[in-house]
């Protein structure tokens, strides 16, 4: 009796929690319900958000450990191939069943995927396990702008994603400085101190994996539907090969066999995505439909090419300090905190004023011309005797351009497709954004060590020519030209004199490098010039479905953008009393929480 009793008090208490957390007849959440929901999600975005840069900065220290230093850009491909790949399934997936089942297994598969890399003996295990967790990691971001797109209406969403770039700036300070410390111990509490590196993620998945079952409690309507496994099947046989190369192509050549093999599958497997993609029609993994609607095809191509400019940007930065200024990595991320800083006043900024005006075309614009502004006068002022002061105004001139540019773009998709779409058209975004930053990474690295060596030849000519004791080290041996520069450490050994050579052929790199960024993301500001202003919608995507099923049409029923424009500014409309024809209660047996 006691047993059955305690049951239900339990079934009870947490009916009154979902009852407390759910919107209320209208699809409506309350300020202090979204702010629930909300910190939720930044747990759970800032689990991956840290994860990257935390391990980015430890992972010769792992592969020393582990002895595989030959083999340590494989654990980074790994998480990134499953990352990437899953993060398009999760919107469609999403869309179909629920926002909630899926953001709960991303955060559990992250947490498993942690602590199987923190148990690993050796680089092979912890590339797999690496896998493991990208799984996780593919959801964790574009799940969670999905659910910001269900519940907060297009005219407010901008103010609550702004939180979303904090994480991301925080994130890119505190991993080095957590990465760095970490992996600078020897042991900690008995444990090897690079694997508290994957163990911390533990508790904090735990504890975002609990919030979200606790908060997130969103009403869905299942549809009838085919999987798109012949889809998904060639997505990957795609982007596996490409991202590979992306990765491996600076080590095998670009235009070696291996590399060869790889664009030759991945095009197979692009050529086979598109026939299945028309097949499928609207049951599509990425229903190609989509790409007549304008502010889908403008944004995913802006963030195809603005993302090779800002993650091959944002790249440099580090390497510059650490290389050239002789930073350690703790202290290179904490240097990096102008640029953290202009990323949270931009996404503030330009979300309070999207709420207040409704208009977002002009902030990725401006942020892009702010972007290149910043690159290209860091081209001319980075050098090995400048004071790591004298960036920080264009490091905040670049973290604004950033902040301007990430959520407008979002959001302008999201106010654009239909109700039911939100999930794949948010994380197609997403994904194309996180393959332009592939691209980049890798065409700048690229760049980067075709010229240095070059460079570095020149300067050290250049420096003989006029310093009789540069000369006479070249002609001893002491200093080389065309060092080994795959481990730079020994730059920061040699006396200041002979250090200046190689920092300055460094420089002269950069330059160059961060000319091409701008160059690449100057062509965003080109093709976001075609993003339609689209009125935005007082109502979240949940009201809009309502309404939607319901059969109360107005602009989030319609595909059109030109329809949604007419429509968007109504105010948001109310549900029809329960128990009404078509009101609440007559959906309550094909709605579910999801």
């Amino acid at each position: 009796m006691s047993q059955s009793t305690a049951r239900t008090s339990s079934t009870e208490r947490r009916d009154a929690r979902a009852a407390a957390a759910a919107p209320d007849a209208s699809g409506a959440f309350t300020h202090r319900q979204i702010v629930t929901i909300l910190a939720g999600l930044m747990l759970g975005m800032f689990l991956a958000a840290l994860d990257q840069t935390v391990v980015s900065t430890a992972i010769r220290v792992i592969a020393d450990d582990l002895q595989g230093f030959d083999l340590q850009a494989w654990a980074t491909t790994a998480f990134l191939i499953t990352s990437t790949i899953t993060t398009p399934l999760y919107g469609k997936l999403s869309d179909l069943y629920g926002r909630r089942p899926f953001y709960l297994f991303a955060i559990g598969v992250f947490v498993v995927g942690s602590a199987l890399c923190g148990l690993a003996d050796s680089m092979y295990q912890l590339a797999a396990f690496r896998a493991i967790q990208g799984i996780g990691a593919g959801g964790l971001m574009s799940l969670a702008l999905a659910i910001i797109g269900d519940i907060v209406p297009p005219r407010e969403r901008s103010r609550y994603q702004g939180f979303f770039m904090a994480v991301f700036g925080t994130s890119s300070v505190l991993g080095p400085v957590i990465g760095g410390f970490l992996a600078g111990q020897d042991s900690l509490l008995g444990i090897t101190g690079w694997r508290w590196i994957f163990y911390v993620n533990v508790p904090l998945g735990l504890l975002a994996f609990v919030v979200v079952m606790r908060v997130l409690h969103l009403p869905h309507t299942r549809r009838d539907h085919r999987i798109d496994w012949p889809g998904a099947l060639a997505l990957v046989t795609c982007l596996v090969p490409l991202l590979i190369v992306a990765e491996q192509g600076r080590i095998w050549g670009w235009d070696s066999g291996r590399a060869l093999l790889c664009y030759a599958i991945g095009a197979v497997g692009l050529a086979v995505f598109v026939l299945a993609e028309r097949a499928y029609g609207d049951d599509a993994l990425l229903p190609l439909r989509l790409f007549r609607n304008s502010s889908f095809a403008i944004g995913s191509a802006s963030s195809v090419v603005l993302g090779a400019g800002m993650f091959g940007g944002i790249l440099l930065l580090p390497l510059y300090l650490q290389i050239v200024q002789g930073s350690s990595p703790t202290v290179a991320g904490l240097q990096m905190i102008p640029l953290v800083a202009g990323i949270m006043t931009g996404a503030m900024s330009s979300g309070i004023t999207i709420s207040k005006t409704g208009k977002y075309k002009v902030f990725p614009l401006v942020g892009t011309l702010l972007i290149v502004a910043a690159l290209v006068a860091m081209s001319f002022i980075v050098g090995p005797d400048i004071s790591v002061w004298a960036l920080v105004p264009f490091m905040v001139l670049l973290g604004l351009g950033l902040g301007f540019n990430f959520q407008p773009v979002i959001l302008a998709v999201q106010n654009a497709v239909r109700p039911h779409e939100m999930g794949v058209a948010t994380s197609s975004v997403t994904f194309f954004r996180q393959m332009g930053g592939t691209i980049g990474v890798a065409a700048f690295l690229s760049i980067m060590f075709t010229r240095l060596p070059t460079d570095i030849e020149d300067a050290v000519t250049s420096a003989a020519a006029t310093d009789p004791r540069i000369g006479a080290a070249l002609q001893s041996g002491q200093l080389q030209g065309g060092a080994d520069l795959s481990d730079t450490s020994f730059i920061q050994e040699l006396p200041a004199f002979l250090a200046q050579p190689f920092k300055q052929g460094f420089s002269n790199t950069i330059d160059l490098v961060f000319l091409v960024a701008a160059a690449v993301v100057a062509l965003g500001f080109f093709v976001l010039l075609f993003l339609p202003q689209v009125a935005l919608s007082n109502k979240s995507g949940i009201q809009a479905r309502q309404d939607a099923e319901d059969g109360a049409g107005g602009p989030a029923a319609a595909p059109d953008e030109a329809v949604q424009a007419v429509g968007a500014a109504a105010p948001t409309s109310t549900a029809p009393p329960v128990g009404s024809p078509g009101g609440p209660a007559a959906e309550q047996g094909h709605r579910r929480e999801a």
